[in-house]
């Protein structure tokens, strides 16, 4: 029997992509269906995160026109990661098998097949990684490996080169949504589900329409929280450095003492200030990050929800719940 797929796609503000993405996918849909590769009962749900324009009349429209093309919305805007668990959740209720992708058709539709190939050969995770980074620039290829050794020193386990665009089995999903964290970061979370997994390789292209929603402020938040939800070696870290910091300072208090009785004392007003400003800057630093692990606690104690659906627009079938 056919495995009933769910392509899950979260927007935000993206009417201006949304019917090439929404075309582009049922035309896949399609073939893989005509193929026998899918079951009829195969969908595409778009996700809409509290977005301000008319994305999510764009998504009601299509899902009134195209049995393929389901839509939830969102109460508020909750961030892509959210949306994305949300699209994730509500897809395994029909689901055999999930794949997830953006709106912006940068990611190659094509490696869909590649991964339901995986998934038939018992891969219940499959992820998408980029082939190469070419068409990045300079800045962002530095920081992207830079962050993702990072990650690998902080001792989190994830694949590299790998962003949001996987495949995960209904049984993969399932045990996703056990993982309660409100601090959500999927790319951390899904290697720890442990399944048998996989790899496809695919060349990214560019944003097909409409402006990246991850400017360089959102893409730093971003890599903070990875860092923090899954690492405690940057308060390790901290300790270290404020022993450091302790015998650096017993090794001046030692020369300060031999000057004294050698009498090569001398009034040192520049290197006091220097002194004064670094380790003012380190205990500064070390508080941030203090209080950044703080907030995350403050956060997963009020076990508030992660996301909210307001809307949804299903076509039902056979298969459904």
């Amino acid at each position: 029997m056919e495995p009933v797929l769910y392509i899950t796609v979260p927007c935000y503000n993206e009417e201006e992509v949304l019917p090439e993405t929404s075309r582009r996918l049922s035309e896949k849909l399609e073939g893989l269906i005509s193929a026998g590769r899918i079951s009829e009962n195969s969908r595409v749900l778009f996700v809409n995160d509290g977005s301000s324009d008319g994305t999510w009349d764009i998504i009601a429209k299509l899902h009134s026109e195209n049995r393929l093309i389901d839509g939830i919305g969102l109460s508020r805007n909750r961030g892509h990661q959210n949306a994305l668990l949300a699209g994730i959740s509500e897809s395994a209720k029909r689901a055999d098998a999930i794949i997830s992708m953006d709106a912006d058709l940068q990611d190659d539709i094509n490696a869909v097949d590649k991964m339901l190939d995986k998934f038939s050969e018992g891969c219940e995770v499959v992820y998408g990684v980029r082939s190469s980074r070419e068409k990045d620039s300079g800045f962002k290829r530095g920081t992207a490996r830079l962050f993702y050794k990072f990650m690998s020193m902080m001792g989190a386990e994830m694949v590299y080169d790998h962003a949001d665009y996987r495949l995960l089995s209904k049984r993969a999903a399932e045990a996703l949504e056990g993982f309660g964290e409100v601090n959500l970061f999927l790319r951390g979370i899904i290697p720890l589900i442990g399944f048998k997994s996989d790899k496809v390789y695919y060349e990214r292209g560019e944003r097909f329409a409409g402006k990246s929603k991850y400017p360089l402020k959102k893409m730093i938040a971003f890599a903070l929280d990875g860092i923090t939800s899954f690492s405690v070696k940057p308060l390790r870290i901290i300790c270290g450095v404020g022993c450091l910091m302790a015998i650096i300072s017993l090794g001046f208090l030692i020369k300060a003492i031999v000057d004294h009785y050698t009498g090569n004392a001398e009034i040192g007003w520049p290197s006091l200030m220097c002194s004064i400003w670094f380790i003012g800057g380190v205990q500064t630093i070390c508080i941030g990050v203090i209080g950044e692990y703080i907030g995350k606690i403050y956060g997963e104690t009020k076990h508030r929800p992660r996301f909210i659906i307001d809307k949804k627009l299903i076509h039902h079938d056979d298969s459904s719940e």
